[in-house]
């Protein structure tokens, strides 16, 4: 399984998402949305052994999670303010209590609470934040295979989805720091010295699960 968590330090969790001045003023949902939609989407579908969680920490109220399931959503399309508009509608509802996960519509499911509360859902997982200064996600003799060999996949039984392979979580931040408070088990890598764009980021991360690069984990 594949997982990414995306952190909107400024990213409203409450109210009337402005449509047409997401980089403004609803705190950079511009940014959530491309993060999303790399997580999710190839160029004719989505990726159903892939899950995201959005994490809105820009108020009113407090911190929201909203968790998208790549197997079962519904109802979004390849365009920014179709997703957008996505999470517009469970914006205008009241977060449930901390701990509990309400589906909004198919695949989409809402909750309140923090990164420190998705670690813990992915306790299973290798979980990584994605961190330049860090080093390396791949390991040193990693090469590019010639043949893709991806690190995860699904198989498709009837109404029955089987995902088989790596089973890890990418963390990453907008334009401010992660917490500086992340448990031991989190480990920090890197794509390069350069920071890139999140969208980018997750970009490179599918690349390299779906051609099966050997990870530095």
């Amino acid at each position: 399984m594949r997982r990414f968590a995306i952190i909107g330090h400024r990213a409203m969790s409450q109210g009337k998402l402005p449509l047409n001045d997401m980089a403004g003023g609803a705190g950079r949902m511009d940014v959530i949305v491309r993060a999303l939609m790399a997580s999710l989407m190839t160029s004719h579908g989505f990726r159903k052994d892939t899950e995201v969680i959005l994490h809105l920490q820009g108020g009113p109220g407090p911190n929201r999670r909203i968790r998208i399931d790549g197997a079962a959503v519904k109802g979004i399309h390849a365009e920014e303010r179709s997703v957008a508009g996505q999470i517009a509608k469970v914006l205008k509802e009241t977060s449930p209590p901390k701990g509990r996960w309400i589906e909004r519509s198919k695949g989409i499911w809402d909750s309140r609470g923090d990164i420190q509360d998705t670690i813990e859902d992915w306790s299973q997982a290798t979980i990584v934040a994605l961190d330049a200064s860090a080093e390396r996600l791949w390991n040193n003799d990693s090469i590019i295979p010639m043949q893709s060999n991806p690190l995860s996949n699904f198989q498709e039984l009837g109404e029955n989805l089987s995902v088989e392979g790596i089973d890890i979580g990418f963390i990453l931040s907008d334009d401010k720091p992660l917490e500086s408070d992340l448990p031991p088990s989190v480990k920090l890598r890197s794509l390069g010295d350069i920071w890139l764009q999140g969208h980018m980021a997750i970009g490179i991360c599918h690349f390299l699960m779906d051609e099966g690069v050997s990870l530095n984990l």
